[in-house]
């Protein structure tokens, strides 16, 4: 796949933006690095005359933009889906750093599309937010003073997607057919049902069994094969406990 079709198959995500002006701001970042899947997760306001205004050009970035109400609905389809986040956070995989992200983010670009998940400019992505995305991600910035507004951060990263789409890519094995979020995110619903049924998994006292179950398989970037496979075991083991 070349580069310009890897980078049609990216979403950027702005889930819960709080100012219309880092909209815009990342819809001319965007442009500029030549990717043009916006997705915005409950924006406090859109559409938005200053985000027309601070788009400088890329007013088309932000017409395309899907507006939907939860992180859940932006992943819908991916087959990979990347958080940006400055702090470590417990049971959570291991951070990446950009470029390195970068890379990875181009080569699932080839087994369908791809999301690149930035939170809230005053908090961040929340704990839940990261957990549906199967690789955090970080810049290395000056640890004694990292802070990013919204509008560098996505213009960073989409360089870094440019510049690792633009590289030569040595020949490589096919990768094998990755599970989407949708996917993955049906088997953990099954998996906590099946626990709960069994008693493995108390609800009133989950001992945080369900994060960690999370970060055992999001280490694994769980194969559609190997979803179907652990699926097929756990209905097995349903119809035992019934």
């Amino acid at each position: 796949m070349n580069g310009a079709a890897a980078l049609d198959r990216i979403r950027i995500v702005l889930s819960r933006t709080s100012h219309p002006g880092n909209i815009g701001a990342a819809a001319r970042a965007m442009k500029t690095m030549g990717l043009s899947k916006l997705w915005l997760v409950a924006p406090q306001e859109h559409p938005s005359r200053e985000a027309w205004a601070r788009a400088s050009g890329a007013i088309d970035i932000l017409d395309a933009a899907q507006v939907v109400p939860r992180l859940e609905d932006a992943l819908a389809g991916t087959v990979l889906a990347a958080a940006l986040t400055a702090r470590r956070r417990e049971l959570s995989l291991p951070r990446m750093h950009a470029r390195e992200a970068a890379t990875e983010l181009l080569r699932h670009c080839a087994a369908g599309e791809v999301a690149l998940v930035f939170g809230n400019e005053t908090s961040g992505l929340t704990n839940e937010e990261v957990a549906l995305c199967g690789m955090p991600v970080s810049i290395p910035a000056n640890p004694e003073y990292s802070s990013l507004n919204l509008g560098a951060a996505v213009q960073l990263l989409c360089y870094e997607l440019r510049m690792a789409a633009l590289a030569p890519q040595p020949p490589a094995d096919p990768l094998p057919a990755p599970a989407t979020h949708d996917e993955v995110e049906g088997f953990f619903a099954h998996l906590e049902r099946v626990s709960t049924q069994s008693g493995f998994h108390d609800p009133a006292n989950p001992k945080r069994l369900l994060p960690r179950l999370r970060r055992l398989f999001g280490r694994a970037r769980l194969e559609r094969e190997e979803v179907s496979i652990l699926r097929g075991l756990l209905t097995s083991v349903e119809r035992k406990v019934d």
